[in-house]
């Protein structure tokens, strides 16, 4: 199954090549790659040309003129896999958290029926390793928070580890997503799981980063307070409709 692996970058010069090469080693021939890079002031844009060249076929890059978050890299992404006919497109974090590996497991999940697979941490047999406590209180709280609000039935609302069928990028695609940050990763999963899309939650993983910076801040944690404030009214509205699933 032709698969598109996404990975946005900003200033990931020194986990992008490692990333990029633990794919390439590790997937089949169908799997290729696109680095969605926001202009990183430390090279990784210059670095992922490089990449290009040293995997001619299978490493793309896109190029976006300014820092404008990770949601709306992965769509365009997104569109990038629909214009070139991919059947199944891949998030993946540029960090090194998310292991290789697993990717085929996903791809396999799709390829099976699901119309999405998320890398959970959540379910039995997944893990965080590396964060602190606090860390791990904050981030269990929203992902519970998100799933009240939201009605969520996917336990791990946060993921950002997934494999997206044909169907479901179209539904995201369609959808009146507006998140341009880390809450992408609730509002598109809204969007699928009130599409009647299939997901499956495999267990992951997740290492935190070794080196570089975390891309977490305030701003998201208010983006994210946005996004479930908005998510939930439309929730709320009686007689919801297919129109306004798809926006």
């Amino acid at each position: 199954m032709r698969t598109l692996v996404v990975i946005p970058t900003y200033n990931e010069r020194e986990n992008l090549e490692t990333v990029v090469r633990g794919v390439l080693d590790l997937v089949s021939d169908e799997v290729d790659l696109l680095i969605v890079d926001d202009a990183s002031p430390d090279g990784t844009g210059r670095l992922a040309d490089g990449l290009v060249q040293s995997h001619p076929g299978r490493v793309r890059v896109l190029h976006r003129p300014a820092r404008s978050g990770l949601g709306g890299a992965y769509l365009d992404g997104f569109r990038l896999a629909v214009e070139y006919d991919y059947e199944a497109v891949c998030e993946l974090d540029a960090d090194g958290s998310h292991d290789p590996a697993d990717l085929m497991r996903l791809i396999a999940a799709v390829h099976d029926g699901a119309d999405a697979a998320i890398g959970s941490r959540r379910v039995s047999g997944g893990r965080v390793e590396g964060w602190g406590w606090w860390r791990r209180i904050l981030s269990q709280c929203a992902s519970f928070v998100s799933r009240v609000l939201l009605k969520l039935k996917t336990r791990d609302a946060s993921a950002g580890f997934r494999c997206l069928g044909r169907r479901a990028v179209e539904v995201l695609l369609s959808a009146d997503i507006r998140s341009r940050g880390y809450a992408f990763q609730e509002e598109s999963l809204f969007w699928l799981e009130r599409s009647g899309c299939r997901i499956v939650e495999l267990p992951v993983v997740f290492r935190n980063r070794r080196l570089g910076r975390s891309k977490a801040s305030w701003r998201e944690a208010l983006g994210l307070i946005a996004v479930l404030i908005r998510l939930t009214a439309v929730r709320l509205r009686r007689n919801v409709d297919r129109s306004d699933v798809l926006g």
